[in-house]
């Protein structure tokens, strides 16, 4: 049985292996340079002789390489391995990225600890423990340390050293769901350092210098589980694409905005408060519209009590409700009608007249539903027209 090779050497794709085993689909080889899915990292993908590679595993301490198909070769035979090699190199940078990014917290984060991360085909996932704050200066700053990192080509090296010595360096960050118990019976561990960044318990496969991770872009934050907060970003062509499509985005507000970028965020503050005041405006200006209209309503008598009643349109039952309580001062009931396909009755009364009885004689006739309080209610859903209802009503 034989452990992965590619982390200690991540940059080969080809080699020859004797088989070991063959179970159906599953092989294993005498050693292998497939890394196998693990502690976040996906698995390799690839070819075993002239068979797809769709998954590699390890299994008490064996890699098990599941192949598309039976193969014909047998145990020991002579086979040749190719790494695909576009993906293993996308797996060493979103790896490494990570912990660069994981370097870049800890200049800006309290209290801080690794909650685990994890690589998909189009972005990658770090999460933390900290009592900070990731709000989005968080990550503004994050995505600027994370480059900056990048663009000083820091090298990036590996070794195993004794568990007791990784328990006594401080600076050594160790995922507690996972690392720690990957090397629990173990007497060394293998540590990933970025020269003056980053230094973390890790199995996977990286690259030699951050300058080869190329762009990293954050893409937003969550809360996968208590006291953690997921950071996800983008590496390399996704990262790309997406800073165009926030450009782009952002060129587009700038045109809306009538300003340039350097200024959208003042301008957007700008308009977000003039759209403010002017929603203000709207609603007064709509609320002595609507109180206009009901001083409008005919006044009928039914059993002594003085109704007054009418139609309004434009405004929805919320906001003629308010206006009807507001305006019901001495008159004893006030009725309005919404004109619309499907009618609303909204009743105000002084107490005379229960509102809610109104709202039920209006629904017994013409259908809907509703209901209130012996000074308040509303019915929706009326199958009748305004003027219908307001005929029904006089009578």
């Amino acid at each position: 049985m034989s452990s992965s090779l590619a982390p200690a050497n991540p940059t080969v794709r080809a080699f020859e292996a004797t088989v070991t085993d063959v179970d159906g689909t599953a092989v294993a080889l005498d050693e292998t340079y497939f890394y196998a899915e693990g502690g976040g990292q996906p698995a390799d993908r690839g070819v075993l002789g002239d068979i797809d590679v769709v998954h590699v595993r390890e299994v008490d301490g064996a890699v098990v390489h599941e192949l598309a198909s039976k193969p014909e070769f047998s145990v020991g035979d002579e086979v040749t391995g190719v790494v695909d090699d576009d993906f293993r190199t996308y797996c060493m940078r979103a790896h490494t990225a990570s912990h660069v990014l994981y370097g870049a917290a800890r200049h800006i984060f309290d209290d801080l600890g690794y909650g685990g991360f994890g690589i998909s085909d189009e972005k990658v996932r770090v999460d933390f423990e900290t009592t900070t704050e990731v709000d989005d200066a968080a990550l503004v700053e994050l995505e600027r340390l994370v480059n900056r990192a990048v663009w000083d080509a820091r090298g990036v090296s590996w070794e195993e050293i004794s568990v007791e010595e990784a328990r006594e360096r401080e600076e050594i960050a160790f995922n507690v769901k996972t690392e720690e118990g990957v090397f629990a019976d173990s007497d060394e561990v293998r540590i990933v350092t970025i020269e003056g960044w980053d230094w973390a318990a890790c199995g996977g496969t990286h690259v030699s210098n951050t300058i080869e991770i190329g762009p990293v872009e954050l893409l937003g934050r969550s809360n996968p589980g208590e006291g953690l907060t997921r950071v996800e970003f983008a590496v390399g062509p996704s990262a790309i694409d997406h800073r165009a499509e926030l450009q782009q985005s952002a060129y587009d507000a700038a045109a809306a905005l009538g300003t340039n970028l350097e200024e959208i965020g003042s301008a957007a503050a700008n308009a977000v408060e003039t759209r403010g005041e002017l929603e203000s405006e709207l609603s007064d200006l709509k609320s002595e519209v609507l109180s206009s209209r009901l001083a409008q309503f005919e006044t009928i008598e039914r059993d002594g009590v003085t109704w007054k009643v009418g139609s309004v349109a434009g405004f929805d039952a919320n906001e003629v409700g308010e206006a009807a309580k507001a305006a019901r001062g001495d008159t004893d009931v006030i009725v309005a009608v919404g004109e619309s396909n499907a009618p609303f009755v909204v009743v105000a009364s002084a107490g005379d007249v229960a509102a809610g009885d109104v709202v039920s004689e209006v629904t017994d006739e013409f259908g809907g539903g509703g209901g209130g309080s012996p000074t308040f209610a509303q019915g929706g859903g009326i199958g009748a027209s305004a003027d219908e209802v307001l005929a029904f009503l006089a009578n």
